[in-house]
């Protein structure tokens, strides 16, 4: 028998429910059911707030300078073991793939993660940025990006046996994709099944993010996407403008993605941005930047070093995400106090690290004596 879990809560900013295998619960929101008013029911039923939760009795003793020097502390552990990851995957595979393998992760967001690394392993960059090379237009370029990308991937029309054309007004762009792919037969395909398609928001659809990687190989075609990472780093730090980082990432297509999310005339979209700024932003400040740290201590260059850590400290606030916004209710935080970047990465590493670990004794948080100065 097929079992159905089911999360019962008062409120919708109650915790989200992630059952053991990565899936989420369905959540019951039954404050709208119910007709008493709200003063009444906060007397009888249960609040996060008002919990007995260690942190919650120590927190109203803190300043907001103490709890902004915790999150900063916070934020730059969270920081330094991307960068202890990455050095380890340095050693293990170069300095252009690991960049490379961290960026394709990144685009996959949590259910698409371990298909995007995959991919990223069995067609490596040095073959995405061979077939740049020579006398080839932008154009033809994308095409045979896409063309070897999604047909890896498993994602071409022809490999998805429940696909059907249905009248594509762009039909030929799909048939030249097709006999692109066509030519790399020696190529092993993955599986389609490996990729997790329903239910994903279209911006956020593994076709795009794939088709975006194309537009970034053939925008670095000159100089190789590691050598202007490491450019792009020099002159943002140079002009003090992180955003800088963002401009070089962002995707904007035209043509046929600049109006679908995925292959078929019911897949359009309104949208010609395929990696847009936000994206760009995390993938910034979980990626790039940790990734240079590592690689500038592997090859000794204390000033790239130095250059990345004021680029995370002095870097402005991402867009904000569910883990964010549950641990700012919980630890009663003004959402001014949460103003960086840095400090947002700090609630994730404290929710990551500490609530979801059970480990509400080892948090400074918890500790009767937290007062004026606590650390992670």
């Amino acid at each position: 028998y097929n079992s159905v879990i089911l999360h019962v809560v008062m409120w919708h900013n109650s915790p989200f429910t992630i059952l053991e295998n990565g899936k989420g619960a369905p959540i019951l929101v039954l404050d709208k059911y119910i007709k008493s008013p709200t003063s009444q029911r906060c007397h009888r039923v249960y609040s996060p707030t008002t919990s007995g939760m260690p942190c919650f009795k120590n927190i109203g003793r803190l300043t907001a300078g103490t709890m902004a020097e915790f999150l900063d502390s916070a934020g730059e552990e969270r920081f330094l073991a991307k960068v202890t990851k990455f050095q380890t995957d340095l050693a293990q595979l170069g300095a252009r793939r690991c960049l490379y393998q961290g960026i394709m992760e990144a685009l996959g967001y949590s259910k698409n993660k371990l298909p995007f690394l995959e991919l990223a392993r069995r067609l490596p960059l040095q073959i995405l940025e061979s077939m740049t090379q020579g006398e080839i237009s932008d154009e033809e370029c994308l095409a045979r990006q896409q063309a070897l990308l999604l047909g890896t991937a498993g994602l071409l029309p022809s490999q998805r046996p429940h696909w059907q054309q249905k009248g594509e007004v762009d039909g030929e762009w799909i048939g030249q994709l097709e006999r692109l792919w066509a030519c790399f037969c020696q190529t092993e395909a993955m599986s389609p099944n490996a990729w997790h398609l329903f239910k994903v928001r279209p911006n956020n659809f593994p076709v795009r993010r794939l088709v975006a990687v194309s537009y970034l190989v053939v925008r670095y075609r000159q100089e190789g996407i590691f050598d202007g990472v490491v450019n792009m780093v020099k002159e943002a730090a140079l002009s003090q403008n992180p955003y800088r980082l963002v401009k070089g990432l962002v995707v904007a297509a035209s043509g046929y993605w600049a109006s679908h999310f995925d292959f078929g005339s019911g897949n359009r979209i309104k949208n010609p941005t395929l990696l847009g700024s936000s994206r760009a932003a995390d993938i910034t400040v979980n990626v790039l930047l940790p990734f240079m740290v590592a690689w500038s201590r592997l090859t000794s260059q204390p000033e790239i070093e130095r250059k990345a850590f004021d680029l995370y400290h002095c870097y402005p606030k991402l867009v904000a995400n569910s883990i964010e916004r549950h641990m700012t209710n919980q630890l009663k935080l003004s959402s001014s106090l949460v103003n960086s970047a840095r400090r947002q990465q700090g609630l994730i590493h404290i929710y990551k690290t500490l609530c979801t670990q059970g480990r509400c004794n080892s948090c400074p948080l918890s500790q009767p004596e937290a007062g004026n100065h606590i650390q992670v």
